[in-house]
């Protein structure tokens, strides 16, 4: 059986984030490495022949998780097992871990980076519909320092980010989820491969039986996520029944122009499995915020 191998590159292993931020602005066409579950498989059908990787796997602090006052700050390195296992992220944001633990299998979720996925910007890919949806943000550094990029911001279309050349995802941000709201990440897998298909995340307040604000994000559907704003102006002010939120789902398609279809699955299975979903993660919001 003819296997395909990546072409030669050098290897780098810095042992701090300067290193690795000159690295990457000093060697033309290299490329950082945190889990590799996406760039090492593209490499090996040489889709991507970077002339180095920056190993960033030694770098102190970036795998860090901790409470920031008002949230939730990841370190760009922390896996997504990390991230799943943290007593810190279920205290403050719990959706994010809950997203974590459904990603992938068990060796993905030890190896891959939150960091990495959020950089690489699959279609596919989980975090980036939680992000939205929470008001989230991503810390990008470069040789010229930091910069905070809103979630909404950041993602620009099939792996397509505002990331700049030789600038690394250092850590990603979310608000805490305060007593009355409730969040929630749903996703249907391709039966298969496990590839998602398409998701929704959600997120509701309820103050006095009312929602006072809602956020929904349909993700896998198109690239990159989208804000169903429709949906969520439809039920916002109501008291998140089942006849409320059928009808604000209703709306879901009008805020997705050019739904992807591919071998996964066709256009008109995509926007159908959005609806279907956007109404269950509003329900599973509705009740977690009580």
């Amino acid at each position: 059986m003819y296997t395909m191998r990546p072409t030669a590159f050098d290897y780098h292993r810095p042992a701090t984030l300067d290193e690795a931020l000159s690295l990457l602005d000093e060697i033309e066409d290299s490329r950082p490495l945190a889990g590799g579950h996406s760039l090492l498989p593209i490499m090996k059908l040489r889709l991507a022949m970077p002339a180095a990787l920056v190993d960033l796997g030694a770098i102190p602090g970036l795998d860090e998780i901790s409470g920031n006052g008002g949230g939730l700050t990841i370190g760009g390195m922390a896996t997504h097992a990390a991230v799943a296992g943290s007593e810190v992220a279920i205290g403050i944001a719990p959706v994010i871990p809950e997203t974590a633990a459904g990603i992938g299998d068990l060796q993905v979720r030890n190896c891959g980076t939150i960091g990495g996925s959020v950089a690489h910007a699959d279609p596919g890919a989980d975090y980036p519909a939680v992000l939205m949806a929470l008001g989230g943000a991503i810390t990008a550094t470069g040789r010229n320092g930091e910069r905070e990029i809103s979630a909404d911001d950041f993602f620009r279309g099939i792996f397509e980010t505002a990331l700049e050349p030789g600038e690394l995802v250092t850590s990603v941000t979310v608000p805490a989820t305060p007593a009355g709201t409730g969040a929630t990440y749903l996703k249907h897998r391709h039966p298969a491969s496990g590839y998602t298909i398409a998701a929704a995340a959600a997120a509701v307040s309820v103050e006095g039986g009312k929602c006072t604000k809602a956020s929904l994000v349909v993700g896998g559907v198109t690239a990159p996520p989208v804000h169903a704003t429709a949906a969520v102006e439809a039920v916002t002010g109501t008291d998140g029944s089942e006849d409320a939120i059928a009808a604000a789902v209703e709306k879901v398609p009008e805020s997705i122009p050019h739904t992807t279809g591919d071998s996964y699955a066709s256009a008109e299975y995509r926007t159908h499995l959005a609806k279907v979903l956007s109404a269950r993660a509003l329900k599973r919001a509705f009740e977690r915020a009580g």
